[in-house]
């Protein structure tokens, strides 16, 4: 983790809502420094989802700033953030199924597309599984769970992002594919990558990551490194009983 003290994200008290008048974060807050894998768990209805993507300027934000590297990127539209070193990878919805798996990396790529042929060999390192049987020519929609799950993180870092937003990863996934999808994240992070992670799957999230969040009505209930929050008796009867094993 880089000793600067100037966070890749600060999320400062922001309230966010998708209905007028309703706000589903309350007073969120999130600091990500650079290098670090943060996971973010919690209830369903806490809002983990609704924080990313008001980091990916896809909510309307009532209250509280967000920052990107010290610049003030708070309502900033998806396309400008994404110039601006942010991915997002969605939970679903999150490739494009009529298109090739080389035409969505494509599209990853499409505001810098002198970028492809480098980044392509960089995301088929850490996805060589989609190499095979046809490789890049085969069309998203012949794909299983988890090699979308690889396509979709493939396509977000395509810009070489310097944070990369993951909203429930290991969704829908087998248990082995679960553990490919964990695996990447931390490979993806150990890359230089900035990771910043939702997850239902809260002792797995937790086990990874350097720290988490956990959410509750919209604002942060607990925070801590992955192992303080995992040991945290209070955290264990309150969340982890029911958010996954």
């Amino acid at each position: 983790m880089s000793t600067d003290q100037t966070p890749v994200v600060l999320v400062d008290d922001v309230h966010a809502g998708y209905l007028p008048g309703v706000n589903i974060l309350n007073g969120a807050t999130l600091t990500a420094h650079q290098g670090e894998l943060i996971g973010i768990i919690g209830p369903n209805g806490a809002g983990k989802s609704t924080l990313l993507k008001a980091i990916f300027g896809q909510v309307k934000i009532r209250g509280g700033s967000i920052s990107l590297a010290g610049e003030d990127i708070t309502g900033l539209k998806a396309d400008k953030l994404v110039a601006k070193g942010v991915g997002f990878v969605p939970q679903t919805n999150n490739v494009f199924p009529s298109l090739t798996i080389e035409e969505n990396l494509q599209m990853g790529a499409y505001q810098k597309p002198k970028m492809f042929t480098e980044r392509v060999d960089f995301v088929m390192s850490l996805f060589p599984d989609l190499a095979k049987g046809g490789g890049l020519k085969k069309r998203a929609s012949g794909l299983s769970g988890g090699e979308r799950q690889m396509v979709a993180m493939g396509r977000a870092l395509m810009m070489d992002p310097k944070v990369l937003l993951l909203d429930e990863p290991s969704a829908g996934l087998s248990p082995v594919r679960q553990d490919e999808a964990f695996l990447r994240v931390s490979e993806i992070n150990k890359a230089g990558v900035t990771c910043i992670m939702v997850e239902q799957n809260a002792r797995r999230c937790l086990q990874i990551c350097d720290r988490g969040y956990v959410l509750d009505q919209g604002r942060d209930a607990y925070t801590g490194t992955g192992r303080e929050l995992l040991n945290d008796p209070k955290v264990t009867q309150l969340y982890l009983g029911t958010l996954g094993a």
